[in-house]
């Protein structure tokens, strides 16, 4: 079991206290859950802070739902649990009365139903663009569709699985959330110049350790961050390759392998 950094009150005095005026600050929340600050903005994405299975190692996220009084934005790339947390969510909008959660349009109804207001969500697409402000600052968050495990769209629905590019300032972080390799991504992801990319590299909806090094050097992403891995027993040695395809086949990417409830500034 991997056990928090910090967790609880405080990893959000951390948060809070962090100084993240000169680059964005990330924390990771296990699974595919970060917490992004950048100035005064906070955003989190895909935060799985309840245990949906009983199987999952990871028995006690580095905080819970009702905790959360500072997000800003919520990110969710899909509505499967581990990423639209049903046990979370009302909980975090109810923590944070500002906030609104950031969706895929076709999930918008079983957002409804796991009990996340209408007028709390904010619908996106492949192509679309949100944007932040707050306090003269502002955020902005680019989708593009991902592979879970095909691409899949509709006419009303358009893309049920998405990506974000969030956009701090010069840096661009791509949150791909469950994807797998598919035809045209590099295209899509290289005009967005990407600083970091978190892609998952344990699981059946994930990248395999080589595509997701391959993809990170082929969008030109100065730095690389593993997720959704370490969940489940099967998944331990999968850090460990990771490491070691790195060191051994990739000395010219930087990367950063994260523990639950650990904070690291983007490197300028």
């Amino acid at each position: 079991m991997m056990e928090p950094v910090k967790q609880g009150p405080d990893l959000l005095e951390e948060i809070e206290n962090t100084d993240a005026t000169a680059a964005p600050a990330l924390w990771w929340l296990g699974q595919s859950g970060f917490v992004l600050k950048f100035q005064d903005i906070v955003f989190y994405v895909d935060p799985c802070l309840s245990t949906p299975n009983r199987r999952t190692r990871l028995l006690q996220s580095p905080l819970r739902g009702e905790q959360v009084i500072n997000a800003d934005m919520i990110l969710c790339t899909h509505k499967h649990d581990g990423h639209m947390d049903p046990g979370a969510l009302p909980a975090m909008l109810k923590a944070s009365p500002r906030c609104r959660v950031v969706m895929p349009k076709s999930a918008a109804g079983h957002a409804a139903a796991i009990g996340i207001p209408y007028q709390r969500m904010t619908t996106t697409d492949s192509d679309l663009r949100v944007e932040y402000f707050k306090s003269g600052l502002y955020a902005r968050i680019y989708s593009v569709p991902s592979a879970h495990p095909e691409l899949s769209w509709t006419p009303l629905g358009g893309y049920p699985n998405l990506g974000y590019i969030i956009r701090f300032g010069d840096v661009n972080i791509y949150h791909a959330g469950d994807c797998k390799l598919y035809e045209g991504i590099v295209d899509r992801l290289r005009p967005y110049a990407v600083s970091v990319a978190l892609l998952p590299i344990s699981g059946n909806g994930s990248f395999d350790i080589t595509e997701a090094a391959q993809l990170a050097e082929d969008i030109g992403a100065k730095w690389l961050a593993p997720m959704h891995y370490g969940t489940f027993a099967e998944q331990d040695a999968d850090i460990g390759r990771f490491v070691d395809h790195m060191l051994g086949h990739r000395p010219a990417t930087g990367f950063k392998v994260f523990q639950p409830g650990e904070r690291w500034v983007v490197p300028r």
